[in-house]
């Protein structure tokens, strides 16, 4: 039996190509189980069900690696469950060397598409570490040079104080205070906070 997978990580998203390819490669419709969720783990509903249905020598199609999911070693130890566990075949349509079927032209399919994975995870992972130090030197640069992160702060009038004041002694509402400092109700009651832990 042939099944396709197919995962999109919204609903806004389409899954139209996927879809199309999977059905030019002989994929019956019924057969196609489509996930619209995120692939950083494989606690989809309908990818559950569609291994619930592999069998030996059933074979399963995507249309790239990335549709089975973004974390590689999870990939890894995925594909070693349906290839060797359950003993079924993975096509990954836009990498020929990811088919573990064995054929007159392709002998060594499993031994071939699982070095290839894992020189896949080994990239992917390599550009992870890579990406993380590059955002670490570019964040310890910008703060080299003055440049602070996270949200600016409130800048407050002059009597900023005085109208905080006036609210804890009821003289004016918090709703009318906050209007007149023109900052949110947030920042409100942690200027209050402030204030009470100085002793104020």
């Amino acid at each position: 039996m042939i099944y396709g997978y197919v995962r999109v990580s919204t609903k806004q998203q389409k899954i139209d190509r996927q879809y199309l390819t999977l059905r030019e490669f002989g994929v019956a419709e019924k057969n196609i189980f489509v996930d619209k969720e995120s692939g950083k783990d494989f606690e989809r509903k309908n990818y559950q069900k569609l291994v619930r249905k592999l069998k030996r020598g059933d074979l399963l199609v995507i249309k790239s690696i990335d549709r089975l999911g973004r974390n590689y070693k999870m990939i890894i130890e995925e594909w070693a469950r349906i290839t060797k566990t359950v003993e079924a075949d993975i096509k990954v349509m836009d990498m020929p060397l990811l088919d573990t079927r064995e054929s007159g032209e392709n002998l060594v399919g499993k031994f071939i598409a699982d070095v290839v994975l894992q020189v896949l995870s080994f990239v992917a992972e390599n550009e992870r570490a890579n990406i993380r130090s590059r955002q670490a030197e570019g964040i310890r640069i910008a703060k080299e040079k003055g440049v602070r992160f996270g949200r600016p702060q409130a800048v407050l009038p002059a009597d900023a104080n005085d109208i905080i004041y006036r609210a804890l002694r009821r003289e004016i509402t918090s709703a009318e205070a906050i209007n007149l400092l023109g900052v949110s109700r947030g920042t409100f009651f942690r200027k209050i906070r402030g204030l009470k832990a100085d002793g104020a």
